[in-house]
């Protein structure tokens, strides 16, 4: 299928999560005509972004640091407080998409952006091809778990899963779990499994920080500026909640005082019936839990060449250094909602000033 035809637009979203609808609504509202000047393309197959793959069990009341999309406030009712977050968000963003008339073509895969003719963008994508003067990358993490390697893992004659696949504590009944993962998904998915588990095991590769007290701006600024370094520097980035440390809640406190969050040092190698240390202690399992975490999601920019060698693109606000035309949305310091709304429009600003400049010089050279 072809749909676009190699048509040239001034710009290209990839990805209509929290990072992508900020960064179109901030295209539309200063000047850019939806569909003719830019597109969103979005991989998934509804409107929600990552969020309609969470599991049932996460409600919206349990979630933490949801922001409203620029202009349009989401209903945080007690209503909304009962219901699945997938449902809550989802809805939301397909609210938002309609009332704002944003350009999204969906299911499209982005497969990769490459040079193109007269200085533009060619975006490859199954449904054909654009020629963007700039890009907006706001593809996010989801598509990415990370998976540990460790010895004997392909042994193991239990089941292993991620977070991506957690579809609720049901389906833990009666069976012995180890949980991987130090960050808030591992702490949530142990609180949710260990009353229906026949036992459960948490181990974590360093000793987890719990938080007391409130997280305030502040401390939100500086947990920002540490992941910020990062990128600046080319390197991987860390997620903010990873320097931001665990939220010591009612809920926590049970789980800590119950020993339901015990945490144990990571292990040393699997074997078919559990794990093992090298101090000769085991635990048997069924099932082993990877709570670890995701990757960013930015191997469509790989024919680019963005890469520094510390393995991260280096961005400078939101523009890769190595590319101007490209800018990452919801990558590194904006991969909060919160972030992702001060991205979009701080990209948008940076791809006007970038085109202003080449439409200038298009004018003296034809003057």
């Amino acid at each position: 299928m072809d749909e676009f035809g190699g048509r040239p637009v001034d710009v290209v979203v990839v990805g209509a999560g929290q990072a992508g609808l900020s960064s179109a609504y901030h295209l539309a509202r200063t000047g850019f005509v939806p569909e003719r000047d830019f597109v969103v393309l979005d991989h998934a197959p509804a409107p929600g972004g990552a969020w309609q793959f969470r599991w049932p069990s996460l409600t919206y009341g349990r979630v933490h640091g949801m922001h409203s999309l620029p202009g349009m406030e989401l209903e945080t009712g007690a209503a909304e407080a009962a219901r699945p977050s997938a449902e809550v968000v989802s809805r939301y963003f397909a609210d938002y998409e309609r009332r704002f008339a944003l350009p999204v073509h969906r299911p499209v895969d982005v497969r990769a952006v490459r040079e193109g003719p007269g200085g533009r963008l060619l975006v490859e994508s199954s449904a054909g091809s654009l020629a963007a003067r700039a890009l907006i990358s706001a593809t996010g993490t989801w598509d990415r778990p990370f998976w540990p390697r460790y010895r004997g893992q392909e042994s193991f004659l239990g089941r292993q899963l991620h977070t991506a696949s957690y579809a609720g504590p049901e389906e833990f009944a009666g069976l012995r779990v180890v949980v991987v993962g130090g960050g808030a998904s591992g702490t949530q998915h142990l609180m949710e499994i260990a009353p229906y588990a026949a036992s459960t095991v948490w181990v974590t590769r360093t000793p987890p920080v719990f938080r007391e007290g409130p997280f305030g701006e502040e401390q939100g600024r500086a947990a920002v500026a540490l992941v910020e370094e990062r990128v600046r520097r080319g390197l991987p980035p860390r997620s903010v909640v990873s320097v931001t440390g665990l939220p010591l809640n009612d809920a926590v406190r049970r789980a800590l005082a119950d020993g339901v969050l015990d945490r144990q040092p990571m292990f040393d190698r699997i074997t078919p019936t559990g794990v093992a240390w090298e101090d000769g202690r085991t635990v048997d399992a069924d099932v082993i839990l990877w709570a670890t975490g995701f990757r960013p999601s930015v191997g469509h920019l790989a024919p680019l060449g963005l890469r520094e060698p510390g393995g991260g693109i280096r961005v400078e606000g939101t523009r890769a250094v190595r590319d101007e035309r490209v800018h990452l949305v919801g990558y590194g310091p904006s991969a909060s909602t919160i972030g992702a709304n001060r991205a979009g429009r701080e990209a948008v600003g940076g791809i006007r000033r970038m085109l202003g400049a080449d439409r200038a010089r298009e004018g003296a050279a034809a003057a």
